[in-house]
């Protein structure tokens, strides 16, 4: 690791690269889920979800799960919402997994980063893996190990199509000034966020020898996927730092399938959300629910490492 001007020259305008790029996607996506939201109510998923399809439960769940990206504090309440209105359970356990690894943010992540390929590896993997952990907890009836929970608190009003007014060009045209203010709200949340992933990665990029990562988080060592599954869990990733900082990483000679394991792990099951979910879950589904997104992170890794 060497430090000179010229290198420090070249990690300002890796970090500025980067930075450019995450602040025009973040704002971009942000502004296209915040329409989405407007559009896809938490009332609807309510309906959708209480609405018995047998087997077919789990698949709408996962598939609203990954259209809906809310944060741990709105996936509680509409959690406890589906809960409290008896939907079924194995559609609430999809829903659950799918919504923080699963959406249209990290869609468009994975896209720009990793390209075609390994966007649909992730997609489809972990689609797969939420319908069928839906359906086997429902099965071994762990709808027996959810508390008896209720909402505290009033809530915010949500900006929903059915609640705005005027005519149909006036509605759209007030969705899209909500969606702009809501991504750009959102976007100053997290901007130490992206500063600090673009600065790690250009830290990386620039400094940290290829041969080290490769030798120690490389495809052919077949400890690190699970290592970095185990790590993940309980780090509080923003998934929207973490995978330009995967795909600088990638570069360098880590193994995608090492990479992947940490961003599910970290996103999936990150100790604030398992704080919320121990006041909606007995121990027993909590931790069968990190088992599982241990088992996703890990199988994932693996699957990433044999194909990419």
């Amino acid at each position: 690791m060497v430090f000179s001007v010229e290198s420090l020259w070249r990690a300002g305008g890796t970090f500025l690269y980067l930075f450019g790029e995450l602040l025009l996607l973040f704002i971009g996506i942000s502004f296209l889920v915040a329409m989405l939201q407007i559009y896809i109510s938490k009332e609807k998923i309510q309906r959708v979800l209480t609405t018995p399809r047998q087997s077919l439960n789990s698949i709408f769940g996962a598939l609203l799960g990954a259209v809906t990206p809310f944060c741990s504090c709105s996936t509680v309440p509409i959690l406890v919402g589906l809960i409290k209105s008896r939907a079924p359970f194995s559609g609430i356990v999809s829903f659950l997994l799918t919504s923080p690894i699963l959406n249209p943010a990290i869609i468009a992540l994975f896209l720009t980063f990793f390209g075609l390929k390994a966007t649909l590896i992730y997609t489809i993997s972990t689609f797969i893996f939420a319908v069928l952990a839906g359906l086997i907890l429902d099965r071994l009836g762990f709808e027996k190990e959810v508390k008896r929970v209720s909402i505290k608190g009033g809530q915010q009003d949500e900006v929903v199509w059915e609640k705005l007014q005027g005519t149909f060009g006036q509605k759209n045209l007030t969705a899209v000034k909500y969606a702009f203010k809501d991504a750009f709200s959102l976007f100053r949340g997290v901007l130490v966020f992206l500063l600090i992933g673009a600065g790690i990665g250009a830290f990386i990029y620039e400094f940290v020898p290829t041969e080290l990562l490769s030798k120690f988080a490389g495809a052919n060592n077949i400890w690190a996927v699970p290592l970095a599954a185990l790590v993940g869990i309980p780090m509080y990733i923003r998934t929207e730092t973490m995978i330009p900082i995967a795909g600088i990483l990638i570069g360098k000679g880590v193994g995608y399938g090492t990479m992947i394991a940490l961003i599910i792990g970290g996103a999936g099951a990150s100790i604030p959300e398992i704080s919320l979910l121990s006041s909606i879950f007995k121990k027993k589904m909590l931790i069968a629910f990190v088992l599982c997104i241990l088992f996703v992170a890990i199988a994932t890794g693996y699957v990433f490492n044999i194909i990419m």
